[in-house]
């Protein structure tokens, strides 16, 4: 494996949408300026599903709406195919109504009022260059795409909320939008109508062949939906990557603990074990880890695993390559058995096959595969 630090760089090939060194303040208290959104870049392909993923306050729905039109960021540029839709340099504001950019709102922002078909076929009568009948023929026909054909006279309150949600998304694609803006439109539904949404949005997206920024603080969502995701935090971006990239190679500590689960474990950096990596003196024995930035040798470092790569074996490994731990909780979860494990004063969490059966009390060996152990400075 190559000693790759995570991609945290900006692609300088224009994409579709290129956002460059955006910056947003907002007023705070005593006068004071708050930085939402801090010297943010990025590129994004045509027809790519690219997700600005983060904790609350992070800056990524204030990206979102900058680029949606919706505020008007204080520094930075924003261009479309080529079109610059704000510059701070050259003072240029293209209002959100000019973009021709689709938006879906967390509430769906649905008319209460409005039937169905009212609700879809709002933005062609809105934009007045559309006869009735065109109207009629673009609104049953994406209506049929997501569903909701059978549906074109019921009320927008009586249904459901997954109904609502493609009703929103039926909005935001009857006027055939050059870019979709999506904010956490799934936060909403429940699990598992979240879950079978998600496959509905991939499929739709891939099916216009839609260039989509999507909001969201899910994780799973983010990983299960993106072809790139941006990690955001604090108003800026910690890493860009591949959704694999970014859960097995994680640019920063930051970026481990936020994307899934992941077991830290303090240690000293010893030699070098070839191929990027170094062995890590720890309260677990020697662990060998993927270096992700230069380290001074004996300085303190960090080590991350994942639960699902950690090995448990009911007896010592050879050469001395695990180390005892003793089981200190056990949860069946179906899929997956749930391990708490104690090394000294170390607790590892540790996802096993759910035939896995180690009682509360007992002892038991880890392994720590070396592809998957990465490490980090303190």
């Amino acid at each position: 494996m190559n000693n790759r630090r995570a991609d945290t760089s900006v692609d300088r090939r224009a994409g579709v949408l290129d956002v460059r060194a955006l910056i947003k303040d907002y007023a705070g208290l005593r006068g004071h300026r708050v930085r939402a959104v801090n010297n943010v870049s990025f590129s994004v392909d045509q027809g790519a599903f690219f997700t600005l993923l983060g904790p609350s306050g992070c800056g990524k729905t204030t990206t979102l709406r900058s680029i949606a039109g919706l505020e008007r960021p204080d520094a930075g540029e924003i261009a479309y195919a080529g079109r610059v839709v704000y510059s701070s340099a050259s003072r240029t504001f293209v209002p959100a109504n000019r973009r021709q950019f689709g938006m879906v709102f967390q509430s769906y922002a649905i008319w209460p009022h409005m039937t169905v078909f009212e609700n879809a076929a709002f933005p062609l009568e809105v934009a007045r260059k559309f006869s009735k009948r065109e109207i009629g023929e673009r609104v049953m026909r994406i209506l049929s795409v997501v569903a909701l054909d059978g549906f074109a006279e019921r009320k927008a309150t009586q249904l459901s909320g997954g109904q609502q949600q493609r009703l929103a998304l039926a909005r935001a694609l009857v006027n055939e939008p050059r870019l979709l803006l999506l904010d956490e439109p799934l936060s909403n539904l429940d699990a598992k109508l979240r879950e079978r949404m998600r496959f509905e949005l991939k499929r739709l997206q891939r099916e216009f062949n839609l260039t989509t920024i999507y909001v969201t603080h899910d994780q799973t969502e983010a990983l299960a939906l993106s072809d790139k995701i941006a990690v955001m935090n604090d108003g800026e971006i910690a890493q860009i990557d591949g959704p694999r990239n970014i859960y097995d190679r994680p640019a920063s500590q930051f970026v481990a603990d936020f994307i899934g689960t992941t077991n830290f474990i303090r240690g000293t950096l010893g030699l070098a074990a070839g191929e990027g990596r170094h062995v890590v003196t720890t309260s677990c024995g020697e662990i060998v880890a993927s270096v992700m930035e230069p380290l001074a040798r004996e300085s303190p470092v960090i080590v991350c695993v994942r639960p699902e790569h950690l090995v448990v074996h009911d007896r010592p490994m050879p050469e001395g390559r695990s180390c005892c731990a003793t089981v200190q909780g056990s949860v069946f979860l179906g899929e997956r058995q749930d391990l708490e494990l104690r090394v000294g004063e170390t607790v590892l969490t540790v996802h096993a096959h759910p035939s896995t059966a180690h009682a509360v009390g007992t002892t038991v060996y880890l392994t720590f595969p070396p592809e998957h152990c990465v490490l980090f400075g303190t």
